[in-house]
């Protein structure tokens, strides 16, 4: 089952915040595989302009590029042809280092999937991406229980995965992505292993971060989980068929 979409009240109540600075800019961006002997063009030229404080909803059928644009997003792929810019810097020809450094500090994840790891509480988890920055121990301790805080889950903090319900899990795995104050949230498939009131849970939060001024890119092929951002891209065979505002 997946979450109710949001009441027309729910809709007009909702708060909505003006765009702030262009964040991402991609202009004519292909991406082509070799699968085989035959070419795979996942992206056909995609342009889209993404400002801080946006609420933004990536969909598309099997096959439309929606998992290759998230990549791209994410700076976990690059283009074969075109232009991205992230915070004004020319992603397409970045080596991988410095791919990763982008993903470390701008780029928060969360997943499906959760990718917890099992044997650590939730404090240690969220305070991993500061390690890899190099936040030394208290700090990064602080601002770790301080995200979980955030996520309602200031009492589960030396709680381990197992321990918890998926709806915990996934607050955990927000709050890892909310811990290096990146320059947006980019979510797969947010609720896609939850049930549906939890599911409607997380929407929920992802609303109250919008609220305080976080981006958030959704990528996800449920209409209902799409309608809870502010504006929609439709993807299909490798090229944006619509960008709408909700």
């Amino acid at each position: 089952m997946t979450p109710r979409p949001p009441s027309s009240a729910a809709l007009e109540k909702r708060v909505t915040r003006p765009p702030g600075a262009l964040v991402i800019d991609i202009e004519g961006v292909t991406k082509l595989y070799r699968m085989g002997s035959e070419t795979v063009h996942a992206l056909r030229g995609v342009t889209l302009q993404i400002r801080r404080n946006e609420y933004l909803a990536i969909m598309g059928p099997s096959g439309s590029g929606k998992s290759t644009l998230m990549n791209m997003l994410g700076c976990l792929d690059t283009p074969t042809s075109g232009r991205y810019e992230f915070s004004g810097k020319n992603v397409a020809t970045m080596v991988d280092d410095e791919l990763a450094d982008i993903r470390n500090r701008e780029i928060g994840f969360v997943f499906q999937t959760f990718n917890l790891l099992p044997r650590s509480d939730a404090l240690h988890n969220v305070e991993l991406p500061l390690v890899y920055a190099g936040v030394g121990k208290q700090a990064r301790l602080a601002r770790a229980r301080e995200a979980l805080e955030n996520v309602g889950l200031g009492e589960r903090l030396h709680h381990r995965p197992n321990e918890l319900s998926g709806g915990q899990r996934q607050r955990v795995a927000i709050a890892r992505a909310l811990v290096t104050q990146p320059s947006i949230i980019l979510a797969d498939e947010p609720t896609g292993n939850l049930d549906s009131k939890t599911g409607v849970e997380i929407m929920n939060l992802f609303e109250q971060l919008y609220a305080q001024g976080n981006t958030l890119i959704v990528v996800t092929h449920e209409e209902d989980i799409a309608q809870h951002a502010r504006r929609i891209v439709r993807l299909r065979d490798g090229l944006i068929e619509s960008d709408a505002n909700v």
